[in-house]
């Protein structure tokens, strides 16, 4: 069967993964009016300033059997001397023949545009979703994690790409962990420091505690792999509508004399609630927003960050400490953490000590092209 690519279609784009999967599996989409404004390059900061993109689409007799998206952050190959270009967003159906023509032409756009290797996935950015899914297939993802079912992997190996940067999700049963655990020397001098406050991310005056956030992200991240400091703006611009669907409860900024040194940022777990609204905004979401709010029992941590004076200090100990005794006093029972990669042996080492058992083996994946 001829396979033919469309470029550009976004409707096939967001259906794309639903024709490929069924409604009936671990994977989850953004709301399509959110997927449509983080593509759109009059709105997105990302586009305006440091990256370009398109996407493409597979049909076979009328059926969409594959998507994928091709972009280049050219702020990223900038500072990191490369010339990379990045596939996400990359789903299909088993079939080599479609894996093939998606990956071959995302490759030759981003190669037409001074590539010589693609790499993903990346949705967008290092500090957005990014990942193939290599084990732990069976669990379902909290918000912020990655999912692809198995072949997807496996097909991406089929078509020349090698696997790399290998990263790990973790979920913690909070309902059987002690939060009092968290709390060695480090941890109880800050507690018993005025200097030191811990205050919790309420909604009142959110955006100027999310730029705080921003100014501890990009310090504290500044040394891991392929980061890129992001600015105020591009930051907040995944954060409109979060003020919302926080818990106040969850989220955490530390400060030392005045300033902000540390940031947790943690929301209730939204994949329930976007798989009951199909993932669009229709007249039943506000109904299915209410319900959820009333029966939320998981919640994920999107990131957390010190600035990098007051790495080893006890600092992202004091924040989980108040995370999870809030939890366990809400009724939540599980708690998600984002990707975490093999080489952050301290986050590695904390996720340990909490007890969080792995969820999702990923990897990134490149060629030369």
């Amino acid at each position: 069967m001829t396979t033919v690519l469309r470029e550009g279609d976004f409707d096939a784009f967001f259906e794309a993964p639903f024709a490929c999967y069924g409604r009936d599996t671990h994977f989850v989409s953004p709301m399509k009016g959110d997927l449509a404004r983080a593509l759109d390059p009059a709105k997105n900061p990302l586009f305006r300033q440091f990256a370009r993109r398109t996407w493409f689409t597979a049909h076979r007799d009328g059926r969409i059997v594959g998507r994928i998206l091709a972009h280049i952050h050219d702020a990223s190959n900038q500072q990191y001397a490369q010339k990379r270009g990045c596939f996400g967003m990359f789903d299909c159906v088993d079939d080599v023949e479609v894996a093939q023509a998606l990956l071959d032409a995302a490759a030759a756009w981003v190669k037409r545009n001074g590539c010589d290797e693609l790499a993903g996935s990346f949705n967008l950015t290092i500090t957005q979703m990014i990942g193939i899914v290599t084990e732990g297939f069976e669990h379902p993802p909290y918000t912020y994690q990655e999912y692809t079912p198995p072949h997807i992997a496996r097909l991406l190996r089929a078509c020349g790409f090698e696997p790399f940067f290998p990263m790990r999700t973790f979920e913690l049963d909070v309902r059987s962990y002690d939060p009092q655990q968290l709390i060695g020397n480090k941890q109880r001098a800050l507690l018993d420091d005025p200097a030191w406050q811990f205050k919790p991310i309420r909604r009142r005056g959110f955006d100027r505690r999310l730029l705080e956030a921003c100014a501890v992200l990009n310090d504290g991240f500044s040394g891991n792999p392929m980061f890129v400091p992001l600015t105020e703006e591009e930051f907040l611009f995944p954060c409109a509508g979060m003020m919302w669907i926080i818990d106040e409860r969850l989220s955490y900024t530390a400060y030392f004399n005045g300033e902000p040194v540390g940031v947790l940022l943690c929301v209730p777990d939204l994949n329930p609630f976007l798989r009951a609204t199909g993932f669009r905004l229709k007249l039943s979401t506000l109904w299915h927003l209410i319900r959820f709010r009333a029966s939320r029992k998981r919640a994920a941590i999107i990131f957390f960050s010190v600035r990098r004076d007051y790495h080893s200090r006890g600092v992202n100990g004091v924040m989980l400490h108040h995370l999870l005794t809030a939890m366990r006093g809400a009724g939540y029972s599980h708690l998600g953490i984002s990707w975490v990669s093999d080489s952050n042996g301290a986050s590695q080492k904390q996720m340990e000590k909490m007890g969080a058992r792995p969820l999702h083996r990923l990897h990134l994946f490149k060629k030369a092209i």
